[in-house]
């Protein structure tokens, strides 16, 4: 029996999500090549809505494109490029097409990508945006104007990891008090980290699906540490990136053991590979999480 992600959010299976993005250009068979070896492996696929402010094909038609390949896509939608009127245009096609699940965020700002002289929109924050889509699910815009076929969209959202981020803690309540059915966070390498940040969400009682980045190279994991706001790369993770032969198989090697420890603390896992998933289904078989 197929079940549906929100389905499976509410059962007490062990999730595994994945993150792809679409290309930059029009040519898809590459991404859609790349995530087919995930069939069978990831519960759900989220779309990327131009990851780090770098132009993308939409989040929106790509999802389709997976959709139609038979995988359960989680579409990525920021606040960053579309004012209210766009985004609730893009929600109803979205939901038009077959689109179920989506992931609501802020988005990165236009600096940060290959765009730097866009202006950022921001008409609406992530809280806001929870806030319109369920409006929608009740069959009036944003307007208070009644739609001719509302919505039912299963609507997560993001967050850091940081057990001491105070304002990071209140927006987190904020999104789930308005909607957010699930949450996915940053990535992970410090599980003690992360265990006192589920103790001080535990009282939210929403599905929380960790962060993954395998690392790479230690010049990767130094810049996590340097460069990304709320990631703890803890000294024995540095240590024996620096000191491997082969330090993409030790990075997934560290991997799967992060995996292990987040199985007691989450409800699932957000693997975010710098690059293909070439290497995901050896890391779930590495965690000890075999094909559904």
């Amino acid at each position: 029996m197929h079940f549906n992600f929100r389905e499976k959010l509410n059962s007490r299976k062990f999730l595994v999500t994945v993150e792809v993005s679409p290309p930059k250009g029009t040519r898809f068979s590459a991404p859609v090549e790349d995530v087919s070896q995930l069939k069978g492996v990831a519960d759900a696929l989220n779309v990327t809505d131009n990851q780090c402010s770098i132009m993308h094909m939409s989040s929106l038609a790509f999802s389709k494109l997976l959709l139609d390949q038979g995988h359960e896509p989680v579409m990525q939608l920021t606040c960053r490029d579309r004012n209210r009127i766009g985004l609730q245009s893009d929600l109803l096609g979205a939901y038009a097409l077959g689109i179920r699940n989506i992931c609501l965020m802020t988005g990165d700002y236009p600096t940060c990508g290959d765009h730097p002289g866009s202006k950022p929109v921001y008409d609406l924050d992530s809280v806001q945006l929870i806030e319109l889509v369920r409006k929608l699910d009740s069959g009036i815009d944003l307007a208070g104007k009644k739609l001719d076929g509302g919505t039912s969209f299963c609507a997560g959202a993001v967050s850091g990891i940081d057990p001491e981020n105070t304002m990071q803690l209140i927006k987190l309540e904020k999104k789930v008090r308005c909607g957010a059915e699930f949450i996915q966070t940053q990535a992970v390498y410090d599980v003690g980290m992360f265990e006192e940040f589920m103790e001080a969400v535990n009282h939210l009682e929403v599905p929380i699906i960790a962060g993954l980045i395998p690392l790479k190279s230690l010049v990767m994991a130094e810049y996590m540490n340097k460069n990304i706001s709320g990631i703890h790369v803890p000294e024995e993770t540095m240590l024996r990136m620096k000191d491997a032969v082969s330090p993409i198989e030790e990075g997934l090697s560290i991997a799967s053991e992060t995996i292990k420890e987040l199985i007691k603390l989450s409800r699932g896992i957000h693997i975010m590979p710098i690059g293909s998933h070439k290497n995901t289904p050896k890391l779930l078989s590495m965690a000890g999480i075999s094909e559904k």
